[in-house]
């Protein structure tokens, strides 16, 4: 079946698959799993590739896989998916596919960035078994996105040797479903954690001067930091800090002799990132010293801002208008949340997109990610499907200098 749009046969591809695929991914929204503890989504992955003739890899770490597709000359382009959920309470109600373990929900939207690769997958598997790939997709189903550290495991694993591009997507409950959002530059930020522990004589709340007074002096480090911090970086850096713990203390006249406050450290802009750590705990000593506190930082990398490269995301840019049309295509802004794809980009040239999911008619609440609320509207599946084959057939070819794509249709029904 030579000569057929692209276009097309993903059309017949996903009206052939589209229950399965509803399938799988409800199937993940029920058992969802947290990071590195992924065994039973590796396992369900890994048969579905096997079946359709592929040879997936499980990672060094006992979760997530790798898999490649294609064997001949050319390029080699990947697609990264995260497949890790969140400890939320699910909280949906009057749908059939509820999380049925407690306390766990995937609620940032991985069940679909996994199905969508699993179908991208299995459509250019298709297009190998017919002589129509032109290089070569390694597909990266990565443990461990929102627990720092699966990028890194993948890194390590030398998954990403002899990679040309690299592409990813994440759903966005705030653009509508059929939309992809493009955006060059940087798209999400570094997110550290950092911890401020103080020590120092304690006493009686009558005697602060024979004291360390550690609770006002952490005051001073909670309201003075982020100020300090906000006129010595450009603030084009965007950097941000925010607390999000603050103990000190157990009785109202004691002053205690330990103080602890706990929060995350945002930033735009990757050199100011890279300073960031040494400017902290610089500031942390000149706010204490003067309240004879000893100051113990902890300041723990988390992930850079993810920097999307220029030609990775023309390529996508071809790819929506190929696969949906040019009115797909919108501006997305950056985010000050974090994503390890991040890590990726600082090895190999690519980019993040972001996929629609807010259903059109939709009136209720934002169902917004990292909520026990979240879900989408499933037709993302295969709206994601057909942008991750598209940029990933037109990266192969562009890379290869073909001037035009050329894709055929294997005749014979999935494994």
């Amino acid at each position: 079946m030579q000569g057929r749009d692209l276009s097309e046969q993903l059309t017949t591809f996903l009206a052939r698959q589209e229950r399965e695929l509803t399938g799988f991914r409800r199937d993940l929204h029920m058992h969802p799993e947290l990071a590195f503890a992924e065994h039973r989504t590796t396992g369900k992955i890994a048969a579905r590739l096997r079946a359709a003739g592929l040879d997936p890899k499980e990672l060094p770490v006992g979760t997530g896989l790798v898999c490649d597709i294609g064997t001949g000359p050319g390029p080699t382009v990947a697609l990264r998916a995260d497949i890790d959920a969140l400890p939320i309470t699910d909280e949906k109600q009057n749908v059939p596919y509820c999380s049925t373990v407690p306390g766990v929900a995937h609620a940032c939207g991985h069940d679909v960035h996994t199905t969508v690769l699993l179908a991208a997958g299995l459509f250019l598997a298709q297009q190998e078994r017919a002589g129509a790939l032109p290089g070569r997709v390694r597909l990266i189903f990565q443990p461990a996105e929102e627990l720092p550290g699966g990028a890194v495991e993948v890194l390590d694993a030398g998954a990403l040797e002899g990679v040309d591009r690299l592409f990813a997507l994440h759903c966005d409950p705030r653009t509508l479903v059929g939309q992809i959002g493009l955006r060059t530059g940087g798209i999400t930020a570094a997110c550290d954690q950092l911890m401020v522990r103080l020590s120092g004589a304690g006493g009686h709340t009558a005697r602060p001067h024979l004291t360390s007074d550690l609770v006002y002096a952490l005051g001073k480090v909670v309201t003075e930091l982020p100020a300090a911090l906000s006129r010595l970086v450009d603030p084009r850096a965007g950097f941000s800090l925010v607390w999000g713990r603050v103990s000190a203390g157990s009785a109202s006249n004691v002053i205690p002799d330990d103080a602890v406050a706990e929060g995350t450290v945002r930033c735009l802009d990757d050199e100011a990132w890279h300073t960031a750590p040494d400017l902290v705990k610089k500031l942390v000593d000149s706010v204490t010293s003067a309240y004879g506190a000893e100051a113990e930082v902890t300041y723990r990398r988390g992930v850079p801002p993810t920097i999307n490269e220029a030609t990775s995301v023309e390529i996508m840019r071809e790819a929506v208008t190929r696969a949906l049309g040019p009115e797909a295509v919108v501006a997305t802004p950056q985010s000050l949340g974090g994503e390890d794809f991040a890590w990726y980009l600082e090895h190999v040239p690519g980019a993040l997109a972001r996929l629609g999911t807010h259903a059109p008619h939709w009136d209720g609440p934002m169902l917004d990610l990292h909520r026990g609320t979240f879900d989408v509207d499933e037709s993302a599946i295969g709206v994601g499907t057909r942008f991750m084959v598209t940029t990933a057939l037109t990266a192969l070819t562009d890379h290869g200098g073909a001037t035009e794509m050329s894709v055929q249709m294997d005749t014979e029904a999935l494994t």
